[in-house]
């Protein structure tokens, strides 16, 4: 049974559930509206035999000074004065025997005496002693009534059993529950039909998002699904699906890009050394002067070979949530040795530390150092030889702000929104040589990233660019000292 129930849809599972609450609802309330029925249709029969008796009972008593002695006189005429055609009077004595039975015409209902016990729960003074027997073929309801020789008399001298036929309330009854019966079943198939459409109309985006899911698998990730109600939480689940399909897109965009970009940047130098071993295995190593011009050439392409694969290496270690040895770091002591070491590689051009406060930050002092180093070697390529490269860091909101700055070229504004991408080259009419690798920024933004932060950057062409990492100021939740 578990089985077969699921391997039902969820939309199947669904409508049973809702049609079997809907059944066990209405059959409850049919059930409770019947019961209801039958004990009005039972007070109310009860009440009126005894509302019509009761005049007459008190109109034979007040005739008679002394009823309880007169009542075997008058058994039978009071008998038959309460007996109509729907109901048998019986008149019992004080002591429980029976004295007459107004029934005389054929019509008149039949009526057996009640057993002996209530008959003496009427005599102990009982007033509402309703009993259901069985007659023949038929049902009837009997109501003892207690005769007193004044109202609220503890005294009882004697007992009016009242019986009437059940067949018009069993009747009744009975239409009661074909129209209760017909109601549930056309309530319960029209709720049926209603719940399944709107289960299914509800669940449609579901479906959707599994055929959208299926083509996504076969490698078409531009199929989104249309969100028909943004405000429920398949809507917001389908929203989150677009929104999902199109990062992926984005990346899977990118990492096709990156991989063109990588297989291109490095075709040039392995066609360059292939070029080059050829050149030599043809007799070309008969000639010093060529030889050596040929293997330099060789050397510089397999260093740019090594350069672009590290690189490439540390920005996937980065980007894949590597171990960061965090440290505490002061700032002063550690920028005023980089700008030393920076100095040795700006040649010609000024590099000026701007000191900020004296504090202490927990980063990576050796990524942090070779992301600046990136930056410091960005900007001498892109500064004059006389031109001045300036570092500094600062506080912000709790933040710690390292910047690199120059008053070199600049980079135009339709680039600066594509800096970071790897391989990505600005100034076209540079050559790999003279340009880099095309990694640098890359690199920078893996290090601020791993480190919880960001990288701005701002530039105009002809005024320089500055280049700030910004890193917090407390060790990131995520990451964790290496031992």
């Amino acid at each position: 049974m578990k089985q077969q129930w699921h391997r039902l849809s969820l939309r199947q599972r669904l409508a049973l559930l809702y049609s079997g609450l809907l059944a066990l609802l209405l059959c409850l309330l049919g059930f409770g509206f019947y019961l209801d029925m039958r004990q009005f249709l039972f007070e109310s029969t009860g009440l009126r035999i005894r509302a019509q008796a009761k005049p007459v009972i008190e109109q034979y008593l007040f005739e008679h000074p002394d009823p309880a002695t007169q009542l075997p006189l008058i058994a039978e005429q009071l008998s038959r004065d309460l007996t109509s055609r729907d109901t048998t009077a019986l008149i019992f004595d004080q002591a429980g025997a029976l004295l007459a039975s107004g029934r005389r015409l054929p019509e008149e209902p039949p009526a057996q005496p009640v057993e002996a016990s209530y008959v003496n729960m009427a005599l102990a003074g009982h007033n509402n002693v309703n009993v259901i027997q069985d007659d023949g073929d038929q049902r009837m309801l009997s109501l003892l009534i207690p005769l007193r020789p004044a109202p609220g008399a503890p005294q009882v001298f004697g007992v009016v059993q009242m019986s009437t036929p059940l067949s018009p309330i069993e009747t009744t009854l009975q239409r009661q529950s074909i129209i209760i019966v017909s109601s549930i079943v056309i309530v319960l198939l029209a709720g049926s039909l209603i719940g399944y459409w709107l289960t299914s109309s509800t669940l449609r985006p579901l479906s959707d998002l599994i055929v959208a899911c299926q083509k996504i698998a076969q490698g078409n990730l531009r199929q989104r699904v249309p969100v028909i109600s943004p405000h429920d939480e398949i809507g917001k689940l389908t929203q989150a699906f677009d929104e999902m399909v199109e990062r992926l897109e984005q990346n899977f965009q990118a990492q096709r890009r990156f991989i063109a970009d990588a297989a291109h940047e490095m075709r040039t130098p392995l066609t360059a050394l292939r070029s080059g071993l050829e050149v030599l295995l043809r007799g070309a190593q008969d000639d010093p002067q060529t030889a050596f011009r040929l293997i330099q050439s060789m050397h510089r392409d397999v260093v740019r070979l090594c350069n672009v694969s590290e690189q490439l290496l540390d920005k996937a270690r980065y980007e894949s949530g590597r171990s960061l040895n965090i440290q505490p770091v002061t700032m002063t002591d550690f920028l005023v040795e980089f700008t030393a070491q920076a100095r040795l590689l700006a040649g010609e051009r000024r590099v000026i530390l701007e000191s900020g406060p004296p504090i202490q930050a927990w980063i990576d002092g050796d990524s942090v150092k070779q992301a600046l180093f990136h930056l410091v070697d960005n900007a001498i390529q892109h500064t004059a030889a006389n031109g001045t490269i300036r570092l500094g860091w600062k506080v912000d909101q709790q933040r710690l702000c390292c910047w690199v700055s120059d008053n070199g070229e600049g980079i135009a504004e339709a680039d600066l929104p594509h800096v970071f991408t790897p391989f990505y080259r600005g100034d076209r009419s540079r050559s790999r040589r003279t340009g880099g690798t095309g990694l640098g920024l890359t690199l920078v933004q893996s290090v601020a990233h791993a480190h919880g932060g960001e990288v701005a950057i701002s530039s105009r062409q002809g005024e320089g660019t500055t280049v700030t990492i910004i890193l917090p100021l407390t060790p990131p939740q995520t990451n964790h000292s290496r031992t």
